[in-house]
């Protein structure tokens, strides 16, 4: 059988988009005239700005009479469910490793689910023209990686690759001398490694989702890979649903991978991923069958939220203002729509204007949040919690396994910080003035640790954690933030008279003639408690001059307020509020006198 089904895996920015790239264009998949862009498979606006893959992402490349079809996983944490439903699809996998950073954490995860799944791994050492790069070493690093988690024999015999996919350069030798321009080392490795889906094309129809998608036209589209039998447009077929009931309907849709594009095709066979649609509520895990011959596939795991947050109506002062969508339905139809196509993703309503949104990780929640705010829609979100689990009759919380690198003389600071928030050291290592630490970390520790950790390592610091499991709670205080705010007493615009005169309480998140409501934070005390302040007064105008009057006043920039460091920095009693024209921060009870009333009983 001429098909092979692989997937890309690699940590956060290892460069799997970009040999996903040189893939294609070295297949000859794109016509000579074609304009490409860079990083290609990465089409969703928040994927391109960041350089992150959000969505698994298909893409099919034809060589010498063979089909290569490609999976590119997402490389973070939050996302980590999709990569081990993609093990299910494919037969091998590229385990691509930066040649200076080495095995990171996330390597670590998604090779971990690779070899528990049992495919085939080929290593891509990536970027070897960096003048860091230290390639045998990095070599080294994963072979002892798959001895750490128990590689069997056949998969140490791995092959390795060795590729500059920026500059599109590749070879089997690690001396950077003999890159060449050609990747037909790394097709003929892909045909020659990695076995044929072992599948069977004679038997009955067996086809299980793995991803989701969705669109307006069909409705809700399963993608998987089938394992066994044909399947055509227009048949009548049988799916065997996560409970065990039976459900029939039509296949309206028929749809295959070539290059970048989804075709539609009239019918495919065993061995090859397709996507289909017909069935509105068709689920991850689920197996599609002729009918009467009904067989289903083992469920695939989907991995548990570890995280909510609420989600409400606008209700402040400026609500209506500056969204196109501000209702209640409107809202509670988009969520419901995301999980249409996010199947780690789940909605609750929890009021008459509010849901409970769980997901994977802050990233998760915060980037379903900007893609709501760019179409238009105005909400409030509340503090990312974690979700707490009562196992065996004890509450328990997710707890993760976090590796950070920073510079020598930041670590005490970052070691401090950490066992402050409930972390346990696991490990230390010491290389070229950077100190790598291992730690295991209550998920509630690494809420709002970002921005410290930036400041604090002045930028240099890397840091990647991933969901380890949940165990007992053990430390009730960590988490909230320690200074107070400076939240506004008034309505008005803001005054740089004002302004100024508040410098010296703290930092402040507001410039002069920016729009402010009672109850709304514009800035961070720097004290403990919060303080309520004028931010709208403006200077008494007199027909008397005094000497110094004339100066004018020089105001400090105010801190840039995004919206994953303000997701990060509320604390319980506060709001963000998120419209498409700006992220605000307020408190929950905007009135001064009720709010300090409401303190005081604390």
């Amino acid at each position: 059988m001429n098909i092979r089904n692989i997937a890309i895996i690699a940590h956060v920015d290892h460069g799997k988009t970009t040999l996903v790239d040189q893939l294609l264009r070295k297949s000859g998949t794109f016509r000579e005239n074609e304009e490409v862009e860079t990083r290609v498979m990465d089409s969703n606006d928040i994927e391109k700005e960041r350089g992150i893959t959000i969505l698994a992402k298909t893409t099919a490349i034809h060589y010498n009479g063979y089909k290569i079809n490609i999976l590119d996983t997402p490389g973070h944490a939050d996302f980590g469910g999709e990569v081990e439903r993609i093990m299910n699809m494919v037969d091998g996998v590229l385990l691509v490793v930066d040649a200076y950073e080495g095995t990171m954490p996330q390597t670590r995860f998604v090779l971990k689910k690779a070899l528990e799944a049992g495919v085939k791994p080929i290593v891509i050492i990536n970027k070897v023209d960096k003048p860091t790069a230290r390639v045998e070493k990095v070599v080294d690093e994963v072979l002892d990686l798959f001895i750490e988690l128990g590689a069997d024999d056949d998969q140490l015999e791995f092959k390795t690759a060795y590729v500059s996919a920026l500059n599109g350069t590749a070879s089997l030798d690690p001396d950077i001398s003999t890159q060449q321009e050609s990747y037909d080392d790394i097709f003929k490795l892909i045909i020659d490694e990695i076995p044929e889906p072992k599948v069977n094309p004679e038997g009955i129809l067996q086809f299980q989702p793995a991803l989701l998608d969705y669109n307006d036209f069909v409705g809700r589209i399963g993608i998987g890979k089938i394992t066994s039998g044909n399947i055509k447009v227009n048949e009548m077929v049988s799916c065997v649903r996560l409970d065990g009931s039976i459900k029939q309907f039509r296949i309206q849709k028929l749809f295959g991978f070539d290059g970048l594009k989804r075709i539609e095709i009239s019918s495919a066979s065993a061995g090859d991923i397709v996507a289909i649609a017909g069935m509105p509520d068709i689920s991850v895990g689920e197996t599609v069958c002729n009918v009467g011959k009904e067989k289903a596939l083992p469920i695939l795991r989907i991995d548990e939220p570890t995280l909510k947050m609420t989600f409400m109506t606008n209700n402040s002062p400026f609500a209506g203002k500056e969204g196109k969508f501000v209702t209640a339905s409107k809202i509670a139809d988009r969520l419901f729509r995301e999980t249409q196509k996010d199947v780690s993703l789940k909605v609750e309503q929890s009021g008459n204007e509010s849901w409970t949104v769980s997901g994977r990780g802050e990233l998760h929640l915060s980037i379903l949040i900007e893609n709501m705010r760019r179409e238009g829609f105005e909400l409030q979100v509340s503090k990312p919690e974690v979700i707490i689990k009562e196992i065996d009759g004890i509450k328990c919380e997710p707890y993760e396994d976090l590796q950070v690198e920073v510079p020598e003389e930041s670590v005490g600071n970052v070691i401090e910080a950490l066992g402050n928030r409930g972390a346990k050291m696991e490990n230390m290592t010491n290389e070229n003035e950077l100190v790598r630490l291992n730690y295991t970390i209550p998920s509630r520790g690494l809420i709002g640790f970002m921005t410290d950790f930036m400041t604090m390592t002045k930028g240099y610091g890397i840091i990647n954690h991933t969901f380890k499991e949940y165990a007992p709670i053990e430390n009730v205080n960590i988490g909230e933030r320690k200074l107070g705010v400076l939240v506004s007493m008034e309505n008005g615009k803001s005054t740089a008279y004002s302004i100024g005169n508040l410098e010296d309480r703290g930092i402040m998140f507001i410039e002069p003639g920016c729009d402010v409501y009672e109850g709304m934070i514009v800035g961070e005390c720097n004290r403990e408690n919060d303080l309520a302040v004028n931010v709208v007064k403006g200077k008494q105008l007199t027909n008397t001059r005094a000497a110094g009057s004339d100066h004018t006043v020089v105001l400090k920039r105010p801190r840039p307020i995004t919206l994953e460091y303000a997701l990060e920095y509320i604390n319980m009693d506060e709001l963000v509020e998120v419209t498409p024209e700006n992220i605000r921060l307020r408190k929950e009870i905007l009135n001064t006198e009720l709010r300090k009333k409401h303190d005081s009983k604390k």
